[in-house]
């Protein structure tokens, strides 16, 4: 499934803008996993591999319109969906009273 919707979204990307061209264009599917690669000229580029399991292992990057350099990696296993990026927004620091409370929780345990 996620095969077909990730080339469907490459055919779709290439589609959309018809004066980009393919720079290369790679794909292998077997029966123990798969791997793709798409470059484009215009810095966008997609690479994947996969296992027989449904492990898949990949990055993707373009050009932003603020001229900006996008590189996602990410991978997929029974973990779900882990997607790793400079970009990709990241939650605050923990504030030092909640550190506190908690390693004074772990020090003095309940009794019961």
């Amino acid at each position: 499934m996620f095969k077909i919707l990730l080339v469907c979204a490459l055919v779709a990307m290439v589609a959309a803008n018809e004066n980009i061209a393919v720079i290369e264009q790679v794909s292998d599917v077997q029966a123990d996993g798969f791997s793709n690669k798409l470059v484009l000229d215009n810095g966008s580029a997609s690479s994947a591999s996969g296992d027989v399991h449904g492990n898949i292992e990949g990055v993707f990057e373009w050009i932003s319109p603020e001229g900006e350099h996008v590189r996602v990696s990410y991978k997929a296993d029974e973990n779900g969906y882990q997607p790793q990026s400079d970009l990709l927004p990241t939650p605050p620091p923990v504030p030092e009273a909640i550190l506190k409370a908690l390693a004074y929780i772990q020090a003095h345990p309940s009794k019961e």
